[in-house]
Formats: structure tokens, sequence, C-alpha cells
């Protein structure tokens, strides 16, 4: 056991460093190392306290995923100043300073009401296109490279497609580009690079979201594959901290490349999937981010109904 209290100190030594500069995550996450409390143990001294919070959510605030706000959740981390021997306000200062960037910055993910208000705006300039959800189109690969730019904003992204016609007579697909917060989609430009043409492209400026008709030069009968090209010019919101990518129904494969450039690489990356809008986000994995490549990459082999993303961190 020659190892256990430098392991101690170690530990003891980044609670001090979190505890002074935080953030909040990180400093709760470092309190628990030193202290040697599993999630559940955590979870038992917060019932002693009159305080239901479950192990999820604690694992939520200590990745970062979710930040205590809730009157019961505040109450917690008051708690865990103490269940953790932690001076008094240390957290709940911590916590407060997180909430003041996010504010300036801008919200890390998208919330459930944005998402909700650009699923009814999708529908609406899908039906201006006369265009249903599917198109008549069965997706067997959808492969997208994203570009994140020096100012660390979504520069663009490129997709290729391949599909199968589930009817006869399909010429076309309908192309969706959700922008950050704060991105304007009538300055935003779409390019048809292989096997397709644009066609009519609509947007709606508050939520972000684009839509683009690519037309193919041929109708498909049922059963026959296609494979086109497409790209979007974007760079016009502020810092980008993650992209997602929804899917109304199960399909092919996906892969998703999110490519820095040098001048602004982040700190951490990882990748996560969601049911629907309305739920949790699970699946959290970290991606190593290559200084040589500069980018991060995932692969669904057949994807089913829900969202699946990246996000990252630049500090």
């Amino acid at each position: 056991m020659p190892h256990a209290p430098q392991q101690a100190d170690v530990a003891t030594a980044e609670l001090d460093t979190a505890l002074r500069g935080g953030p909040f995550h990180v400093a709760l996450r470092a309190a628990i190392a030193a202290r040697g409390l599993p999630l559940q143990r955590v979870q038992h001294h917060l019932s002693r306290y009159g305080v239901k919070v479950g192990v999820t959510s604690l694992s939520y605030w200590q990745q970062g995923a979710r930040r205590p706000q809730r009157p019961e959740s505040l109450r917690a981390v008051r708690a865990l100043e103490e269940i953790l021997q932690l001076p008094d306000e240390s957290l709940i200062r911590l916590l407060a300073e997180t909430e003041e960037r996010s504010a300036i910055r801008g919200p890390a993910a998208r919330s459930y009401r944005s998402l909700v208000e650009a699923s009814g705006v999708l529908e609406r300039l899908l039906a201006e296109l006369d265009s249903p959800l599917d198109g008549g189109l069965h997706t067997l690969g959808h492969h997208e490279h994203v570009r994140i730019g020096a100012r660390r904003e979504l520069a663009g992204q490129e997709s290729q497609h391949i599909v199968r016609a589930r009817r006869d007579g399909v010429d076309r697909f309908v192309a969706v580009h959700h922008g950050d917060p704060g991105c304007a989609p009538e300055r935003m430009t779409v390019h048809a690079l292989e096997n397709c043409r644009t066609g009519r492209v609509r947007w709606h400026h508050d939520t972000g979201v684009l839509v683009a008709e690519l037309l193919f030069d041929t109708r498909l009968r049922a059963g026959d594959t296609f494979l086109f090209r497409y790209g979007v010019l974007d760079g016009t919101a502020g810092v980008s901290r993650e992209y997602v990518r929804g899917f109304g129904s199960a399909g092919g494969q996906y892969a998703l490349q999110v490519r820095f450039d040098a001048a602004a690489l982040p700190v951490r990356c990882h990748r996560f999937t969601q049911h629907s809008a309305a739920a949790p986000r699970s699946g959290r994995h970290e991606l190593p981010v290559s200084e040589r490549h500069r980018s991060v990459h995932l692969v669904e082999p057949r994807v089913r109904s829900g969202i699946v993303g990246i996000g990252w961190d630049w500090e």
C-alpha cells in the first residue's frame, strides 16, 4: 500500500485546484474522488439530509452533462458541501459562475423547447416543398463531414447519401440543416456536389432551420439505389459546441466526422445519443482528439429513431 498516501495527496491537490478555478462539475467530480465515495453512497448520505437525488442525476452533474437548477437540486448541492467536507458555498459559488459563463456564451446544447420548435418549423417547410418526411427514399448510408472554423464556428457540412427508392418516380431529396443558435440561414449557401443539382431552398430565421431540394437527373424506380453528395456553407453563428443529427425512423449506416481548424482545437470531445428531444442524453463516450488529424468521428452501423451527436469543450 505504499502508493495510497501519494494517490490521496494527488486527489487532494486536484480538488484544491478545482475548488479555486472550477468549473462546477470538475470540482464535484474531484470532491467525490477525493473522499472515495461511490455515487450510491453519496445518494444515501443525501437521503439522510432529506434530499432525494438519483444516481443518474449525480453522474450527469459530475460529467457536466447537466447542471442542478431546481430548488431540490440546489438543496442537494448545499448538502454535498457538508457530506464531502467542503467549505461553505464552495460548490454553490462555482455553480453560479458556471451559469454566468453559460449565459454569456450561449447554451452548450439545444434545449428541449428549441428542438420541438424546430421540429414544427421543419414540418411546415417540408409542406411548402410538397415533400413527405421520408421523401420516398430509404437511407442505406449517410456519411457527414462537419467543419469547425478558426473562430470556433460551424463553418459548414458536407454529406454523401446512398439511398434506395421505396416507390417509382422519386427524383429528389430534401436536405435539412440546423444551424447553431444565433445563425442566419438566409446567408447560408447550398452546393450540389455530385449526381444532383440544387432546387428550391427554404429557411426559418428564428430556429435556424434550412431545407434544400436536391434534384436528381433521373427518376428512380422502386428498389433502385442512388448516390449523391451536397454541402452547406454556414459560418453565420458564434461559437459552436456540438453537432446533432435527428432520425425520424430506423435506417442504414450513419457516420459523422467533425474536423477542427488547427487554430481552434477543443480540449475534449464526446459522443451522445437521445431517444427523443424530451429524453435525457445517454450513451456518452469520450472521443480522443488527434492534434495531427484534428478530427473526431462516430459510426452508427444501423441508426434508430432519435438523436445522435458529438459535443466538445473549448476550455
